[in-house]
């Protein structure tokens, strides 16, 4: 079997957390958003509120886990691509309510941090 025939782990475990955060309510807006300036792993609406996820996993939480691999640098960049993407929908950036998560998979435990930065 060739790697093009099987999902690759970083798209395993994002249709993980999409169906983690659909069984709790949210609802799919966009999955894998890429721009010059990176990529959102998934757009999610709850009620008026966007919400940008990043999906990370590590089999154990030696250097740090899951959580830590979400770097200010990370941040930044998911920041930036948000931004991108509120213009592109034509969404005005002061007006549309926005927060950023992270959904963590450390082995078997899912964590989902809301307002994570």
């Amino acid at each position: 079997m060739n790697s093009n025939s099987c999902p690759s782990k970083g798209a395993e475990y994002e249709d993980k957390a999409a169906q983690h955060l659909l069984a709790h309510g949210l609802a799919l807006v966009c999955r894998n958003y890429h721009c010059r300036q990176g990529e959102i792993d998934l757009i999610l609406r709850q009620d008026k509120m966007l919400v940008f996820v990043e999906v990370r996993y590590r089999q154990n939480r030696r250097h740090g886990g899951a959580l830590a691999s979400v770097t200010p640098q990370k941040q930044h960049k998911i920041r930036l691509t948000a931004q991108h993407y509120l213009a592109a929908q034509h969404l005005n950036e002061s007006r549309q309510a926005c927060r950023f998560d992270v959904v963590a998979f450390e082995g078997d435990e899912v964590l989902w941090l809301r307002n994570a930065f």
